[in-house]
């Protein structure tokens, strides 16, 4: 199955692909009412943590450009309901959970998780108001929401998030920039030997430690789509040809999710678009449980920030860490007019015509791409096949120093997480 060509790929300048500024704007403007914006609101997205919200209740959260307040009721009800009280529009972050919902810090409004108001002390009658609210569900640690029209779908019960027998971490980092030449970088293979092998062992080598990945030169990528998203493959020097990496590879789950790893060690990069020039980078790690070890009680979380050296550059001392450098390094949107992709870049244009053909779907009141109705197909999950083993890039490196630097990660947690690929 491949996405029928779209009307960008008309525009070259001397064998390369071109975009228009008007073309740009439809695939990165997340809005409502804005085409990309209308697709995004068709699948879940994560807009907190169950372990964070236990300790902070009440919180403020921007997804796909909508300010809202993220709620936990004091009987444990999840709600996600607009940014402001609908008595004098105070900021709902101050407010207190309740046994029914949430109660305005100001004048004591209260609205449940449907957004309604059920209490107003003073007045004589509560009256029949409601503010905007969503969906919300807790999955894996993370908080889910839909945006979009009801019926909402299934939340999928993606592998790792459903799985008991993996010990698991969450990350968020927020990002300068937007969604999209995140997801862009998942469909790029060739960027791995260089900005990964080249740019990474020169970082390596200015902080005196030896190389982290041996860049071994690509010889062919390949893409193909499936019911959930894209498979992306490719062959490298010094890999054989019937080797995984090549006849598996490993998926993005469409529209925002990397998936990546073994079936011992696996990991989601969710990118979250915030709005058009904010993106919430998640990082799902996890490793399968030692026979004899203790269930984990709960599932770790913290957030992290963009470190800088002192000329403002991003620090990219390891995998992770280079993407996003080279995310942000192209501006908070990136200028795709003044792009010239290239035969590398086919899992680009295969992704763009991918998004475009999906919209005009929802534009035509058809399913998009991977939106689950059925609930039989979500238990107990989805297993996603993952096939990248990166065993060329590995050839000659030592362990401990495979992937770059890893300061801060968690115990236990920085061995396995050396092997994961953009």
């Amino acid at each position: 199955m491949q996405p029928e060509t779209a009307s960008w790929l008309a525009h070259h300048d001397g064998g390369c692909h071109m975009i228009s500024q008007e073309l740009n704007e439809r695939l990165t403007q997340t809005g409502p009412g804005t085409p990309m914006g209308n697709l995004l609101r068709r699948y879940w997205h994560p807009v907190g943590a169950g372990a964070e919200l236990e300790k902070e209740p009440v919180q403020p959260v921007r997804l796909l450009g909508e300010s809202l307040t993220l709620f936990r009721s004091a009987k444990g009800d999840l709600g996600l309901v607009g940014e402001r009280c609908a008595h004098r529009a105070i900021s709902l972050t101050y407010g207190i959970p309740q046994e029914h919902g949430l109660r305005c810090a100001y004048h004591g409004w209260t609205y449940d998780t449907a957004g309604h108001v059920v209490d107003m002390p003073f007045e004589p009658a509560c009256l029949p108001l409601k503010i905007k609210a969503y969906p919300v569900q807790e999955l894996g640690g993370l908080i889910w929401a839909y945006l979009g029209p009801e019926p909402a779908p299934q939340l999928p019960r993606w592998d790792i998030l459903a799985r008991e027998d993996m010990d698991r971490e969450i990350v968020f980092k927020p990002l300068p920039c937007n969604w999209l030449q995140c997801m862009d970088n998942s469909f790029d293979p060739i960027h791995f030997e260089h900005l990964h092998g080249k740019y990474g062992n020169y970082i390596m080598k200015k902080l005196g430690k030896p190389p982290m990945l041996n860049p071994a030169r690509h010889l062919k990528i390949d893409f193909d789509v499936f019911e959930f998203g894209v498979y992306k493959r490719r062959l490298v020097e010094g890999a054989p040809e019937d080797g995984t990496d090549w006849t598996i590879g490993h998926p993005v789950l469409f529209p925002c999710i990397l998936a990546q790893g073994s079936p011992e060690q696996q990991s989601f990069q969710i990118r979250t678009p915030t709005d058009d020039t904010n993106t919430m980078h998640i990082v799902y790690n996890g490793r399968l449980r030692k026979p004899g070890q203790p269930d984990q009680e709960s599932i770790p979380f913290r957030r992290e920030s963009l470190e800088h050296d002192e000329w403002g550059r991003v620090l990219g001392t390891n995998i992770v860490k280079q993407d996003e450098m080279a995310w942000v390094g192209q501006g908070s949107i990136s200028d795709r007019t003044a792009e010239h992709l290239a035969t590398s870049d086919k899992g680009v244009m295969l992704f763009h015509n991918l998004l475009l053909q999906e919209a005009e779907k929802v534009e035509r009141g058809e399913e998009p791409l991977g939106v689950i109705r059925d609930p039989a197909i979500n238990e107990p999950y989805i297993h996603i096949g993952r096939g990248s083993r990166y065993g060329a890039f590995r050839s000659g490196v030592q362990d401990e120093i495979y992937g770059g630097v890893r300061e801060g990660v968690a115990a236990g947690v920085s061995a396995f997480l050396r092997g994961f690929d953009r």
